[in-house]
C-alpha cells in the first residue's frame, strides 16, 4: 500500500491507499489530520503513526511506497528517518525535478509550494480546466489551472486562523471565540459581532478574490475551451467545510484533494523499488 503524508504549518494529513485497488473502487484505506509539531522527534512521530495504525488494525509492515509534499522543512529530515526506521521506505518527496504532467507557468516555479502544485494537479485531474483551487489552510491559496492544465499563478492571503489570532492578540477587550457561522449578519452582542465580522468579512475576501480571478481569466485565451470558459472552482483545507456553504462562487468541496493529488503524483513516478532491506533486530514500532 501506499501511504500519502501531507504536511502544512498546522496540520498535518495522511492516508494509505491500496494500489491494487480497481478503477471503479475506493482505493482509500484510511487517512487521519494530526497537528504539525516543528520540534517533535522522530520517535515522537513513529509512536503516532504506529498507534494510528494499531487503531484502524493495520499494520506498518503493510506499506510499501510512501509521498511526501511538505511546507515545513525543519520536518522533513524527521518525518525521512520515520520512514526509514519505522515503515523501512525510502520515500518520494514532491520536490523540484519530479515528474508532475504539469507545466508551471510562474516566474521562479521552485518557490511554489509542493501542496498547491499537488492541489493544482489533483484538480485538474478530477474536475479539468480552467479551474481555481482555493485551499483553507494556515494561509488560504487560490490556484490557477489553465484549460490546457497549466499551472498559471495564484494568490496568497492570510488564513481565518490568523485573522482571528491578529484580532485577538491586538484588540485587549476581544476574547477568543469559536469561529463559527452566527445566526445573523447583525450581531447584538460582542460574540455575535466578532463571529460575523471573521465569518463573513472571510467570505467577502474570498468571493472577491474569485470574482475578480474569473474575470481576469475570461480574457486568456488559455483558460477557454470547448465548452465553457467559466473555471471549475474547488475548496479544500481544513477550514473549507466551515464555510463553503455561504460562497458564491465555490461550487465542489473536496477534502481529499491534496492527498488524491498525492496519489497521482506516486503513479506518474512509480519507484522501481523504494523498500529498503528490512533488518532483523527488533524493529522500534513494536511497543
Amino acid at each position: 500500500m501506499l501511504l500519502a503524508l501531507d504536511v502544512g504549518n498546522t496540520n498535518t494529513v495522511l492516508a494509505l491507499y491500496r494500489l491494487d485497488a480497481k478503477p471503479s473502487e475506493d482505493s482509500i484505506v484510511a487517512h487521519w489530520r494530526v497537528s504539525t509539531h516543528h520540534t517533535q522527534t522522530a520517535d515522537e512521530y513513529g509512536v503516532l503513526f504506529v498507534n494510528l495504525f494499531n487503531l484502524h488494525g493495520l499494520s506498518t509492515d503493510q506499506v510499501h511506497h510512501i509521498i511526501i509534499s511538505s511546507v515545513v522543512p525543519p520536518v522533513e529530515s524527521t518525518l525521512l528517518e520515520v520512514c526509514e526506521s519505522y515503515f523501512h521506505v525510502k520515500p518520494l518527496f514532491v520536490e523540484p525535478g519530479i515528474k508532475t504532467g504539469m507545466p508551471v507557468l510562474v516566474d521562479n516555479p521552485a518557490e511554489l509550494g509542493a501542496d498547491r502544485l499537488v492541489n493544482a494537479i489533483a484538480a485538474y485531474e478530477k474536475y479539468g480546466g480552467p479551474a481555481i483551487v482555493v485551499d483553507f489552510g494556515t494561509a488560504t491559496t487560490f490556484d490557477v489551472v489553465s484549460a490546457r492544465g497549466e499551472y498559471l499563478g495564484g494568490v496568497i492571503t492570510p488564513g481565518l486562523g490568523i485573522s482571528a489570532d491578529a484580532l485577538f492578540s491586538r484588540a485587549a477587550r476581544l476574547g477568543r471565540v469559536d469561529i463559527k457561522r452566527p445566526a445573523k449578519v447583525i450581531g447584538t452582542n460582542t460574540v455575535a459581532h466578532i463571529q460575523s465580522g471573521l465569518y463573513y468579512g472571510y467570505i467577502g475576501l474570498v468571493d472577491g478574490i474569485c470574482e475578480r480571478m474569473i474575470a481576469e481569466m475570461a480574457t486568456d485565451p488559455r483558460c477557454a475551451n470547448a465548452t465553457s470558459s467559466t473555471p471549475k472552482i474547488i475548496a479544500t483545507g481544513g477550514l473549507a467545510g466551515l464555510i463553503a456553504e455561504d460562497f458564491r462562487y465555490i461550487a465542489i468541496v473536496d477534502d481529499m484533494l491534496t492527498l488524491d493529488g498525492l496519489r497521482l503524483l506516486f503513479d506518474r513516478n512509480m519507484p522501481e523499488k523504494s523498500a529498503v532491506t528490512r533488518p532483523t533486530r527488533p524493529r522500534k514500532s513494536k511497543l
